[in-house]
């Protein structure tokens, strides 16, 4: 029997199917109104990326309602409604690719690029970590927690700010337009995660409620819940995890490079009468802004210093004199 804290009865199952089925009552009227929403939150979450507010972007996640099909894949998915589970995953998709375009069409409005270096919008949506999926599965929880118990469903707003969707994928279609395809790439990762978090932790929790048996109370008709539905979700969530474990490692990895090399560049500027302003970590690259008197730095020796401390394996670039730059392979 389903713990009654999350037990659902047969009156439940047609409320959640109405909310999370898009289209399965009066479909004109609902996917007419689901469409306005889609590409006005989509175009609101655009322009705040691109004016970097993120009052505006926040905005843009309560307006969208792209969690609904989401929900409606876990839902699906619980009770083997194939039909039902292509027409949800058909709608994200296409409500997917309908935010990039706007982005993209937004992004060429735009005289000067939107990308993460100028843009904190964009910065906070390109390099997704595994404690966003984290977060991500929280957030899910909460949300099919929400769709299950109608007396706490008022949180689903906060659900929405809370997990990002659409302003990751404007994030795609603004970063795309500027050639920051890496970037897009992230962007889209982020969404992923979310998206995949939403469904494992709907199915877990749907599970758990009592759906199936809710929805036999009421008459549905439902198929067979087999082991490997369960499995492909629980691998869609290791796929995922596995792309974000390797950009915390990355990030873990420069911050460390950053720590350990600050220390060796200051000795060797105290040195040579030089003043290091900056120091970033870029992959394999060590970026150095640097200003001296001398017309020339010694760019060899700060490489062999760096050498003789480890870090051979680092590009070296030292930017000095007002945006003149060596390179050091």
């Amino acid at each position: 029997m389903a713990n009654s804290i999350l037990a659902m009865d047969g009156g439940d199952i047609d409320r959640v199917a109405t909310s999370f089925f898009v289209g399965s009552k009066d479909r004109v009227r609902d996917l007419s109104g689901y469409v306005v929403l889609l590409l006005l939150s989509a175009t609101i979450a655009a322009a705040g990326v691109m004016a970097d507010s993120t009052a505006t972007v926040i905005g843009a996640m309560i307006v969208a309602p792209l969690m609904r099909p989401i929900l409606g894949i876990a839902v699906a998915l619980v009770l083997v409604d194939r039909p039902m589970l292509t027409r949800s995953l058909l709608l994200v998709l296409g409500s997917a690719i309908a935010v990039v375009a706007i982005g993209f069409l937004m992004g060429a409005l735009s005289t000067l690029p939107v990308v993460a270096d100028s843009n904190a919008q964009v910065a906070g949506r390109v390099s997704p970590r595994l404690i966003d999926l984290v977060a991500a599965l929280a957030t899910g929880l909460v949300g099919a927690f929400a769709a299950v118990r109608s007396d706490v469903s008022d949180s689903l707003p906060g659900v929405a700010i809370a997990i990002s969707l659409v302003p990751p994928l404007a994030v795609v279609g603004l970063t795309l337009e500027s050639g920051e395809t890496a970037q897009a790439l992230g962007a889209l990762l982020l969404f992923s995660t979310n998206v995949t978090a939403i469904v494992a932790t709907g199915v877990l929790l749907f599970v758990l409620s009592g759906m199936r048996g809710a929805a036999e109370e009421a008459g549905w008709t439902i198929g067979a819940l087999r082991g490997r539905t369960l499995g492909v979700v629980a691998a869609a969530v290791a796929l995922v995890a596995l792309p974000l474990a390797s950009g915390s490692y990355r990030v873990v990895r420069e911050q460390w490079v950053l720590n350990e090399t600050r220390g060796v560049l200051d000795e060797w500027a105290a040195t040579h009468e030089w003043t290091i302003l900056d120091v970033s970590v870029q992959g394999q690259q060590l970026q150095v802004d640097a200003l001296g008197q001398d017309l020339k730095p010694d760019i060899g020796g700060l490489r062999a210093t760096l050498d003789e401390a480890g870090f051979a394996d680092l590009e070296l670039e030292l930017d000095y004199a007002l945006g003149v730059t060596l390179h050091s392979p």
